[in-house]
């Protein structure tokens, strides 16, 4: 009964003081009360301690000098057990970011608070981060990037907040546009020096969608772009035929550059990497990560300059004469084929005098590489034998092809389950993508046999 008595007036207390604060017109004339306020949160009374939470941001900024005695007092309320003291701490949080200092630790205990369990907590965390972060963008952000890109424990949470509250207003709070852009690009590229591939994607997309790399920006910010993510290739490093991470993290970022490269960003880094690097150990590569190398090679080269193309050509010849067999055969990887027809016919179009010594073709275009005068008939005779042995073998597959499709329509009317049916439609649906590559192949087949087409 005595604790009970006493629990109450100290929290009767705690309400005169607030008062006495409230009415008073020279505040700064009862720093005494506002630091028995503070003082209450060292007690044992949770009443006390949450009435304390409330009360202390409602007049922070009258006690400039009481400031960082308040400010560690909140500190300790949010670390209590209490879900009631915890919650009315985060929410007076905002009230005390005065400062770029108070502003960057607050935002820094709020972004470890997001780890909380509890759906009230987290969602009052939320509030707080983005009413700080309206108040002082640069100084709240910057410490929970430096979460990122130190890799702290709660990367992803801070991550997953970046995503689900801050880029989706970035209009609103980007401020002066171009310098705040600029701002929060640094920080990302500081950030994702160690991120998952989804992660690097999600800032890459939001870098993308700022105007500082719009459609209207200068060639030199696409190539910023582009330099962000052959970091992340890791270009710098030998390739790597065991490490399923570094195929998987090249080929999803030239991918990603893609978009960029029809920006007029070059494209030279990655090409030279895949000829210098990759195309020497392509047969240790894994059968199921080979495609897509191709596929993100193929999607580059109409993009590729004629330096870049005059160096890569012979590798793709060099791939061709491996999956080009010089003469028909009951079945080739169609798919590998199509991907280096369409890369050797972009890239021999932009360096035409470079066929000659590789498979014979003699495009005359005014320049000693042309090499007029030496015999390649050899090479020329190789490569169109390997073009009509590809032409035959893909006619006689689309041929087979084209027969077992005119079933797929009489096996969906017999199906009995829509299991089956569905079965079949997919079989359908592949047979139809692998006679658009057997077309695609002999459309590319016969123009590269007359190259002036």
């Amino acid at each position: 009964m005595a604790t009970a008595n006493a629990d109450a007036a100290e929290v009767e207390r705690l309400y005169e003081l607030g008062d006495r604060l409230s009415s008073a017109k020279d505040k700064s004339q009862h720093a005494a009360d506002y630091e028995a306020i503070i003082a209450s949160v060292k007690g044992q009374n949770v009443k006390a301690k949450q009435l304390a939470a409330q009360l202390i941001p409602r007049y922070f900024r009258s006690f400039p000098a009481l400031g960082t005695f308040a400010m560690e007092a909140m500190f300790d309320l949010v670390e209590m057990e209490e879900l009631a003291i915890r919650i009315q701490a985060i929410r007076g949080f905002p009230l005390l970011g005065k400062d770029a200092e108070f502003i960057s630790k607050i935002a820094d205990i709020l972004g470890q608070l997001l780890t909380s369990e509890e759906n009230v907590e987290r969602d009052a965390v939320h509030k707080a981060l983005m009413s700080l972060i309206r108040q002082d963008v640069k100084n709240s952000l910057q410490p929970l990037f430096k979460h990122v890109e130190s890799g702290s424990e709660i990367r992803e949470k801070i991550i997953c907040f970046l995503r689900d509250k801050v880029f989706p207003v970035k209009a609103e709070l980007l401020k002066p546009q171009a310098e705040m852009e600029r701002y929060i690009t640094d920080l990302i590229k500081k950030s994702v020096q160690d991120v998952t591939g989804l992660e690097f994607k999600l800032f890459m997309d939001f870098l993308r969608s700022l105007s500082i790399f719009g459609d209207t920006a200068p060639r030199e910010s696409f190539q910023e772009l582009i330099e962000i993510i052959q970091a992340q290739a890791d270009l710098d490093a030998q390739f790597d035929v065991s490490d399923i991470d570094h195929i998987e993290r090249w080929t999803s970022c030239i991918y990603m550059a893609l978009p960029i490269f029809t920006r007029g960003a070059s494209s030279s880094k990655f090409l030279n990497y895949f000829a210098k690097q990759i195309v020497p150990v392509f047969d240790k590569i894994p059968e199921e990560k080979k495609l897509d190398l191709l596929k993100t090679v193929a999607a580059s080269s109409p993009y590729a300059v004629a330096q870049d193309s005059r160096q890569l050509l012979p590798s793709v010849v060099q791939l061709l004469k491996k999956y080009m067999p010089g003469k028909k055969v009951d079945d080739i990887n169609h798919n590998y084929v199509e991907c280096l027809l369409y890369t050797f016919h972009h890239l021999a179009h932009k360096t035409p005098n470079t066929t000659n010594s590789l498979c014979g073709y003699k495009i005359v275009t005014g320049q000693p590489s042309d090499r007029l005068g030496e015999d390649f008939s050899e090479h020329y005779k190789d490569f169109i034998e390997r073009l009509t042995g590809t032409e035959d073998t893909v006619r006689a597959a689309s041929k087979r092809l084209t027969q077992g499709m005119a079933d797929f329509n009489k096996a969906i009317s017999s199906a009995k389950t829509e299991e089956e049916k569905t079965k079949i439609k997919a079989d359908q649906q592949k047979s139809t993508m692998t006679m658009r590559s057997y077309n695609n192949i002999l459309a590319m087949s016969q123009r590269e046999e007359d190259p002036t087409c």
